[in-house]
């Protein structure tokens, strides 16, 4: 037997109501009032991890390359690009971007609700790091780098006139901190 649920309602994914909603509008736009109370500095603080001391052994650096934006995607990133870095002096060849969707742009959204594409971003490119420091590489999350001009440069979509990234797939999203690595990859 078919389960039916076309008599099921939905009130959340409704968005005309989420617009007159004032529980909606404080948990997207109203920041918190003890930072404790949010995970983005609890991520961001986190000790990087030590690089294991062998190195595993990989496949080519464009197989090595699906396989890092596997693991991305698998962590929850809905876009993955990798670009050289031109004039990276501290030995970190590669920049891994990742975006995830985001609707509502969280640098106006500061409420718990409107940074969640941020949480999402943190834990994607904190764990896809741990482990390539894990395979014996190192990795570490940049945030001063300019993630959205190396999502273009990955070919991951182009920006706006705001600057935010916008892609052909998702519409704007939310580009993660990125990641500067020694992997052995390949643009992509």
């Amino acid at each position: 037997m078919a389960l039916r649920s076309d008599w099921l309602r939905v009130p959340w994914r409704r968005t005309e109501r989420r617009s007159d909603d004032p529980y909606w509008d404080f948990f997207i736009n109203t920041p918190p009032a003890d930072r404790a109370n949010s995970i983005l500095d609890v991520i961001r603080k986190a000790p990087e991890g030590n690089v294991f001391p062998t190195r595993a052994d990989l496949h080519s650096p464009e197989v090595t390359a699906s396989h890092v934006k596997e693991m991305a995607r698998y962590l929850g990133a809905d876009l993955v690009g990798i670009t050289e870095l031109a004039n990276d002096d501290a030995g970190h060849p590669f920049a891994i971007v990742c975006a995830v969707r985001a609707c509502d742009d969280p640098r106006e959204a500061l409420g718990i609700g409107g940074q969640v594409p941020v949480q999402n971003g943190l834990f994607v490119t904190f764990v896809l790091s741990a482990w390539i420091r894990e395979l014996g590489y190192r990795a570490s999350a940049a945030t001063p780098l300019d993630g959205a001009r190396l999502a273009v440069a990955a070919k991951l979509g182009t920006l706006d006139r705001s600057g935010r990234l916008v892609t052909a797939e998702y519409g704007r999203v939310h580009v993660a901190d990125v990641i500067r690595t020694d992997l052995p990859l390949t643009a992509a």
